[in-house]
């Protein structure tokens, strides 16, 4: 599975305001803030062309990378006819500290989004630089310093160890997120760094701001509020935004092979996105699928099967208020089910306006199902705080059910290489951390690990986490670096490595 995406906001704006309370077990997940004033494409391109529309811009754009990698997802109806499975906690490891990095020293919030983990490093984006380290964390492998603060960056790996970023350019003043980056995370090297340029009559001079970047098809393609641009693996540009047009795309989601544009254009003054699987070299439109006249917002959770989430207006903060399963084989794509998130009852967490940027989603290919975990406060009255649920992508119900553990919820985070479910159990304050397997069959849970309350203060922080689990280690990051809590006193580490001494 692909790792989770990027996060936010550095030290210029403020985050945006909090979201409702939350429980002292649970780390601040607050949604990222709404999004920017005005209605379609056409509004804010044109706004995009003035200074105070850069300036306007770049602000949305790091409040809304900053929702980083905690990726939910929420929907709706439906009871399963699948059963609950049990636990089991035996042959679970007591894990415990075996790495970590320490937290950058800061005056303010600095934007650190981005976590790779491939076969020979742990990777972590860090204030202006991208290091590199043992898989256990300790002294810097290598370091690639970078022309400014972190915006974006991609979770894809390519099968070469290829990457792309998104970071600001300190030479322009103010500095905006203009720099897209392709990134070895097995050399330790930054290939190549672009810029993307508005073409048409009534192209701008300055550099396109983007709010976020992916990789897919061997394309580097970013997306923000004036269009879309691509390039190839070795530097070529394969497309940029035609300002004379009236549609123009809104971002890009990649994964392996397949590259997802979702376009947006103005009908009547209402906004009308598509959701296109194209080309990756030549942009060419393969499918097409057109979501409901009005929606402003889309966010694609997977290429393969076509997973995406929109916000109808009921999202209750979480920035999505329904995903919908797409068969994209044909030119004219086609909806095979829809799935709500009945009014709060299921997670979720997408950046407000990005096209990536969701997480604690996991989708099947084999399984041809969505996992997702119901809201936590729903039931934390009565014994598990959470339960985890299945939903067929063919007809948009819920068919199984894994109940949660005691202590903190469980999120979906990943698949194992046999499809099992793999779940993160967020730590309280007085208990560490978990990670569990659940088999997608009969779903019955076994912990794989139990991780030590020492780690529980760092884990239930409010900075936003990154979350990998892979060779036995669970790899927990934050995707912004911040001053110490003058009140507890206790140091957090920018990454913690946990597993098997």
């Amino acid at each position: 599975m692909s790792q989770p995406p990027p996060p936010p906001g550095p030290g210029y704006p403020p985050p945006g305001p909090p979201g409702p309370p939350v429980p002292p077990h649970m780390p601040q997940q607050g949604p990222p803030p709404g999004p920017p004033p005005g209605g379609g494409r056409a509004s804010r391109r044109r706004q995009s062309k003035s200074p105070v529309g850069v300036i306007v811009g770049a602000v949305v754009a790091l409040a809304l990378v900053a929702g980083g990698v905690w990726f939910v997802v929420g929907q709706d109806s439906g009871d399963g006819g699948g059963g609950k499975g049990g636990d089991s906690a035996s042959g679970a490891v007591d894990a415990s500290v075996l790495g970590e990095v320490p937290m950058p020293k800061v005056a303010d919030m600095v934007k650190t989004p981005g976590m790779w983990v491939t076969d020979k490093n742990l990777v972590k984006a860090d204030v202006k630089k991208i290091v590199g380290y043992p898989l256990t964390g300790g002294a810097a492998s290598w370091e690639i310093p970078l022309d400014g603060e972190l915006c974006w960056a991609s979770p894809q790996i390519t099968e070469a160890g290829l990457t792309a970023v998104l970071f600001e350019d300190d030479s322009q003043d103010p500095s905006v997120c203009t720099q897209v980056g392709l990134v070895d995370l097995k050399k330790g090297k930054l290939v190549w760094t672009k810029q993307g340029r508005e073409t048409g009559e009534l192209a701008s001079d300055s550099p396109i701001m983007f709010d976020e970047v992916t990789i897919g098809g061997d394309t580097v393609a970013a997306g923000g509020i004036s269009g879309g641009a691509a390039w190839s693996i070795d530097g070529k540009p394969q497309w940029m935004p035609d300002s004379d047009e009236d549609c123009s795309d809104n971002g890009y989601f990649g994964d392996g092979p397949k590259l997802i544009a979702v376009r947006e254009c103005e009908v009547s003054d209402t906004p009308q996105l598509e959701i296109q699987t194209v080309d990756p070299k030549t942009r060419a439109v393969k499918s097409s699928y057109k979501v409901t006249s009005g929606i402003e917002y889309a966010h694609v959770v997977s290429t393969d099967p076509l997973v995406i989430g929109v916000n109808a207006g009921s999202s209750q903060g979480s920035g999505v208020s329904d995903f919908l399963a797409i068969d994209d084989s044909a030119k004219e794509g086609k909806l095979l089910s829809k799935f709500g998130m009945d009014g709060g009852k299921y997670e979720a967490d997408c950046a407000a306006t990005n096209v990536g940027g969701c997480s604690e989603i996991v989708v099947s290919k084999s399984a041809n199902a969505l996992y997702l975990a119901t809201d936590y406060r729903a039931s934390a009255a009565s014994g598990p705080s959470n339960e985890i649920v299945a939903i067929d992508l063919k007809t948009g119900k819920v068919t199984a059910k894994a109940d949660g553990a005691e202590g903190g919820p469980l999120v979906p985070v990943t698949l194992d290489k046999d499809g099992s479910l793999i779940a993160y159990q967020e730590a309280t304050l007085s208990q560490g951390s978990a990670v569990w397997r659940i088999d997608t069959k009969s779903y019955e849970k076994k912990k794989l690990m139990q991780n030590p309350e020492e780690t529980a203060f760092g884990e239930s922080t409010s900075l936003h986490q990154e979350i990998v689990y892979t060779g036995g280690r669970l790899y927990i990051g934050k995707s912004s670096a911040m001053k110490p809590s003058t009140e507890s006193g206790k140091k957090v580490p920018l990454v913690l490595v946990l597993g098997a001494k």
